[in-house]
């Protein structure tokens, strides 16, 4: 997804939600930590996952979906969409909401994204382990578009059982000897 399309996706959900700040914790959160143009393998997603904020029951992110979301209207005229979630859908190393980068541009309109921090982002798409976030988390590492010592420093606080923290650690590890 290139910036127009975050930039039209942002507005798009802070219309739907009323709202005038939104929370992207995806992939697409890269838009507001790197430089353009972002690595291909972060512009290949089409959707830019939103957390609306005050959503307990989800209700608000369930207008997301079915306003914005895969195979409506929106996704069936641009060709991307938003896609409503929870803070709980990805796993955050801890401090996260601290670090949460500012996102705003003339093309959203006045609408603020805050968005995953590049190290933040990268560990829990690691924590994911689907192929295509370690295709994601691979590119950011090959361009050095995060530092490795920091993302092992976090790694150690997050909330992950051992197993899960050895296959990351050592995506870290492989992905930084260039393997």
């Amino acid at each position: 997804m290139n910036r127009d399309a975050f930039d039209h996706t942002v507005r798009a959900a802070a219309a739907v939600l009323g709202d005038e700040e939104i929370l992207v914790i995806g992939s697409q959160a890269l838009h507001a930590s790197v430089p353009h143009p972002l690595p291909p393998e972060a512009e290949r997603s089409v959707e830019v996952d939103v957390v609306p904020f005050r959503d307990a029951d989800h209700t608000r992110a369930d207008l997301i979906d079915g306003s914005i979301g895969e195979a409506s209207m929106f996704h069936e005229s641009f060709g991307y969409y938003a896609q409503g979630v929870s803070e709980s859908t990805a796993v955050l190393p801890v401090g996260w909401r601290d670090r949460l980068v500012r996102y705003e541009s003339p093309a959203t309109n006045g609408v603020v994204a805050w968005c995953l921090e590049v190290h933040d982002l990268w560990l829990s798409k690691a924590a994911a382990l689907r192929e295509k976030d370690i295709d994601f988390c691979s590119a950011l590492l090959d361009r050095t578009l995060v530092r490795v010592d920091t993302l092992l420093e976090r790694l150690e606080d997050m909330d992950l059982p051992p197993e899960r923290r050895d296959r990351v650690r050592a995506l870290v590890d492989r992905s930084a000897a260039g393997a």
